[in-house]
């Protein structure tokens, strides 16, 4: 099956739009970013206080929670042995859900090597924010070609950190 077939046949198959099966789901980088440089202005003006990403749960009252949620790797992910196994397991999960999710095509297995590199380099450097892990691994994705690939440098890198923080949710249900 061809690339153009690929793309086509869900779309000629719900009249013009994504398949509802579909499961791409934006990650929210933009507000990831913007967290970043509202975080950076405010380190750089005195306040060593940890970025913060995901607003708190409401109180009891339903009142809002000033307290906010950061997304960050366990830290046992931080050791060199760790860092490799779960690099690996991006590597071997991205690679699927890019086949799954789009059409197999040669771009996937640059895209999800990248990111387990990107990802490995990330943790061995105790880089334990997913903003900060997303935002290298942009940076990292930013240097492939995707002229032959339904992807790009921002989707791959969104996918990779939904996976990772899938993982983290389900290996803490555990």
């Amino acid at each position: 099956m061809s690339s153009s077939t690929c793309l086509a046949s869900p779309l000629l198959a719900h009249g013009g739009r994504p398949s509802p099966s579909s499961k791409a789901r934006p990650f929210l980088a933009s507000q990831l970013n913007a967290a970043r440089l509202s975080a950076s202005a405010s380190t750089s003006a005195g306040a060593s206080s940890p970025r913060p990403l995901l607003p708190a749960p409401r109180a009891s009252g339903g009142e809002q929670d000033d307290r906010v949620q950061e997304l960050r790797v366990p830290s046992s992910w931080l050791t060199p042995a760790e860092a490799a196994q779960e690099s690996e397991w991006l590597r071997e999960t991205l690679h699927k859900w890019l086949d799954d999710e789009y059409c197999p095509e040669p771009a996937n297995v640059d895209i999800s090597n990248t990111a387990a590199r990107s990802y490995y380099e990330s943790l061995t450097a105790k880089e334990s924010d997913l903003g900060e892990i997303l935002l290298k691994m942009v940076g990292d994705l930013q240097k492939l070609s995707y002229q032959e690939s339904f992807h790009g440098a921002f989707s791959a890198a969104n996918a990779a950190v939904r996976l990772i923080s899938q993982r983290m949710e389900s290996s803490s249900d555990e």
